[in-house]
């Protein structure tokens, strides 16, 4: 039941969920979605006005990877069954040399 006040006296308004999919079907999601981002100017000016919901399987936007471009291989990890694109160390931090140099010593 979805409920709001118009801002007179008796202005109490509802809805059920099964009305509002047939009115609006795009706007039960994004009430879910702005209901879990906290209140504040980001979520009023940034975020709100660029949320694209639509109703079916189509819309304007076209894939990101462009076309002929050929994604990452995916290697498995050894310990943590996870997968990763190929790098063997993300980064060279002075923390990871020095765990390094502990390990091999």
């Amino acid at each position: 039941m979805y409920r709001w006040h118009t801002g007179y006296p008796g202005g109490l308004k509802q809805r059920s969920a099964k009305d509002m999919l047939e009115r609006k079907p795009t706007y039960i999601l994004r009430k879910a979605i702005l209901g879990m981002i906290y209140r504040n100017n980001l979520r009023n000016s940034y975020i709100e006005p660029r949320l694209k919901i639509y109703a079916g399987a189509e819309h304007p936007h076209t894939a990101q990877l462009p076309a002929g471009v050929q994604p990452s291989i995916v290697v498995p990890r050894k310990r943590m069954g996870g997968y990763h694109f190929g790098l063997k160390n993300y980064s060279e931090t002075p923390f990871q040399i020095g765990a390094a140099k502990a390990k091999g010593s």
